[in-house]
């Protein structure tokens, strides 16, 4: 994410921020890579906002040249979209692209940047497993559910595993770091 024109991507819009935030933090650890810098955050804000351990192997190396652009899913579309993209695309399972699609109980989308607004839970800064329950009680004033979210409902796949991780808060984290750790290790041999 250090070369401008993947940060130019459309899907990343707006995360020149976080990248300018982060790089007085980058600068005092140039033994890291930035590949291994940037999991290594998202492993870390995810485990002091209350979620789970997900573990970490350094070793990635920086890439020459950026990904291709359209590589990550379209908010505005549904739940085969999310195969394509998670499953063909990069492997991923259909319990995996569920867990991963909690992750949205941090954070929020900004108009601006992202086409959407708002946060999918009422507490954005904890992790847990709200997500789910939010998703399950229908849509509420003030909180987004993107087109992605609720192909989540639609699909007779992707609804039990909704329905188990709401009901279930640790089989949400346990699934949800095996996911993290598998998506963040894509291309990645360990050193």
């Amino acid at each position: 994410m250090k070369q401008s024109a993947e940060l130019a991507h459309g899907a990343n819009n707006g995360l020149d921020i976080a990248v300018r935030l982060l790089e007085p933090i980058k600068e005092q650890f140039p033994i890291l890579s930035y590949a291994d810098f940037y999991q290594l955050a998202g492993v870390v804000a995810v485990e002091v906002t209350g979620g789970p351990d997900v573990p970490f192997h350094p070793g990635r190396e920086d890439k020459p040249e950026p990904p291709p652009e359209g590589r990550l899913p379209d908010a505005g579309k549904g739940s085969d979209h999310l195969r394509e993209v998670f499953g063909k695309t990069m492997g991923l399972s259909d319990q995996d692209i569920v867990a991963l699609s909690g992750g949205h109980t941090l954070g929020r989308a900004h108009k601006e940047r992202s086409g959407f607004e708002g946060p999918w839970t009422p507490n954005p800064l904890i992790f847990d497993n709200s997500y789910f329950t939010v998703l399950l009680s229908g849509e509420k004033e003030g909180l987004l559910q993107l087109p992605t979210d609720k192909a989540l409902l639609s699909d007779p796949v992707f609804r039990p595993l909704v329905e188990k991780y709401a009901a279930d808060e640790d089989a949400f984290f346990s699934d949800y770091a095996l996911a993290h750790q598998r998506l963040s290790e894509l291309g990645f041999a360990e050193a």
